[in-house]
């Protein structure tokens, strides 16, 4: 039987808190500038299975909501420099991992990977496949992120043909007053075409981006947009909480306060959201995602095969991720790597011969230990203490004694079950979970690791 979810208002709005998302653990503001280059290179094993990710940071017109590493502009000239270092970047890093690995997941992320034509997109997909084996098209998951206002069908049936087998929308809303408070014009008639030429195109899988708590949302136009959604019917919908934070997002300062839903508002759309996609069949994966009965997503986790990394869910278990462009985060063999955020520092490694990455870290044994237990929880709303204990040699009532007693009031709070074999994430606890997994976060409310590196985190829900 499939995890169920049971919405309870009241207790979410008591327990609601500001923490990580946990698509990496430790995380993000834990890495440090003396983890670099060098450190990445000696962790690199080749001949893993792969997943690779390519960031492409520019974007048209800016959407005024958006927390992600993006260049706003319409000279094309920056995209081709900028492609002339990712290629570089590709060879430095094949010459670490690509000899006897398979590519099993390939992802374009961004800003707005569609910005590159077709061309540009047909020569990077082509150096990719030159330096790495990929596996089968139908074996492998290899997709991309698409602006429904920057393709076509032609352009959707061209993704197809150059190996991309699913494909995500950004749709956030299909309520027009809201489109013109975050500057993301997109008509209705847009997103059913772009949807419906990935069908015609044969995308294996279709998903669909929504967020919650946007200016001028609220019940009423909510349903309204869960009704197109539901009526769309795409594989997989995640539904992603606003997180307004002008202080750090400067295209947030556009964002009028008084537009936007306040907290009970904000709460009574999830319960929405929660109700309806449930009432059409959608099952609830965590953290954001949906995912109809018979789609990877829901197979992988009946099977106890889900993953959470830093694209969240996935279905392949956790093989090492190699990400390159700026920013972009690697996860291999214990460690983590990030490249240069700016595009500057990010072509002046590359012209010095050097791998982009400005910092990272090398897991210790209890990072790793303590990975483990959040990704379970994460994935499976469940943690087998017995099964735990066996594999890592350790204790677990011994080693951790503070935690467990901890859950004891989360328990009494209804969120979970804790017997000594197991613990288990009631339908009650699952929009909480990342409350669960904090308590065994070893580094929450520490000081980061670089003084200016302090991470600002979003509600829990």
């Amino acid at each position: 039987m499939h995890p169920t979810i049971e919405f309870d208002a009241d207790l979410i709005a008591r327990m609601t808190q500001r923490g990580p998302r946990y698509t990496s653990y430790p995380t993000a503001d834990r890495f440090t500038p003396a983890f670099g280059a060098g450190e990445f290179a000696a962790a690199a094993r080749p001949g893993k299975p792969l997943s690779l990710y390519v960031h492409i940071p520019f974007c048209e017109s800016l959407c005024y909501y958006c927390a992600c590493n993006k260049i706003i502009t319409h000279d094309r000239g920056k995209a081709v420099k900028y492609l002339g270092y990712l290629l570089r970047e590709i060879d430095m890093q094949a010459a670490l991992f690509a000899d006897g690995a398979v590519v099993e997941q390939l992802h374009f992320g961004g800003g707005t990977p569609t910005y590159l034509s077709d061309a540009q997109m047909g020569d990077l997909l082509g150096h990719l496949r030159s330096r790495y084996t990929f596996a089968s098209d139908d074996a492998g998951e290899f997709s991309i992120e698409i602006d429904p206002r920057t393709v076509d069908a032609a352009r959707i049936r061209t993704l197809r043909r150059q190996g991309f087998n699913r494909l995500s929308l950004g749709v956030q809303d299909f309520d027009e007053d809201v489109q013109r408070a975050v500057n993301r014009i997109q008509p209705e008639a847009l997103t059913r075409a772009a949807i419906a030429a990935a069908r015609e195109a044969g995308f294996r899988s279709i998903s669909i981006d929504l967020i919650y708590g946007l200016p001028l949302q609220n019940v009423t136009t909510m349903a309204a947009t869960l009704d197109k959604v539901v009526a769309a019917a795409p594989d997989r919908i995640s539904v992603y909480n606003y997180a307004h934070m002008p202080q750090l997002f400067k295209s947030q300062k556009l964002i009028r306060d008084e537009d936007l839903p306040d907290g009970a508002t904000k709460l009574a759309m999830l319960g929405l959201c929660i109700e309806r996609l449930g009432a059409a069949g959608y099952v609830y994966i965590g953290m954001d995602h949906f995912a109809r009965p018979d789609d990877e997503l829901a197979r992988a986790q009946r099977d106890g095969t889900l993953h959470r990394n830093f694209q969240g869910y996935s279905t392949h278990a956790d093989i090492d991720m190699v990400a390159c462009g700026v920013s972009a985060i690697s996860a291999v063999n214990g460690t983590y790597a990030q490249n240069e955020k700016s595009l500057d520092p990010y072509y002046a490694r590359i012209d010095r011969g050097e791998l982009p990455v400005a910092r990272g870290l090398a897991l210790s044994g209890d990072d790793l230990l303590r990975r483990e237990v959040i990704q379970k929880l994460m994935c499976d709303f469940a943690l087998d203490l017995r099964d735990l204990a066996a594999r890592w040699d350790v204790d677990v009532a011994e080693r951790f004694a503070p935690e467990l007693a901890r859950l004891a009031d989360l328990a009494r709070d209804g969120l979970l079950a804790v017997t000594p074999d197991r613990i288990d994430v009631t339908p009650k606890g699952r929009l909480l979970v990342r409350n669960i997994c904090m308590v065994f976060d070893d580094y929450f409310g520490k000081p980061a690791a670089v003084p200016l590196q302090r991470m600002r985190y979003s509600r829990t829900v």
